[in-house]
């Protein structure tokens, strides 16, 4: 299986833009910039669609194990985090919190 994205920047770091796309076409030019990535602008970045992805593996992992053991979910829903920080050497990822789910985020029911 290949997935695929592109991204396309213009401009400088700061005063630039840019735009995601994937050949599935949900995201489809998608804005993103200094400011969605590093203040509160609007639009996504590369941290929150890692955060997504990881929350939505999770809970089809999640769902699979429910049906080996007889049960399927009504709901699940998961969250996962990504934090990126300024270090010495530059911005990275310093916390990827696993997804997970509170107790009371899936409603089971036999098979």
């Amino acid at each position: 299986m290949k997935r695929k994205a592109s991204a396309v920047w213009q401009g400088g770091l700061k005063d630039g833009k840019g735009r995601i796309s994937t050949d599935s076409g949900v995201l489809d030019n998608s804005q993103y910039s200094f400011s969605t990535r590093f203040e509160e602008g609007k639009g996504t970045n590369p941290e929150e669609l890692i955060a997504a992805a990881h929350a939505g593996c999770f809970s089809m992992a999640l769902s699979g194990q429910l049906g080996n053991a007889g049960l399927t979910a009504d709901s699940i829903n998961t969250t996962a985090a990504v934090t990126l920080d300024k270090t010495d050497a530059g911005f990275t990822i310093t916390n990827r919190q696993g997804a997970g789910c509170e107790p009371g985020c899936i409603s089971n029911r036999r098979q």
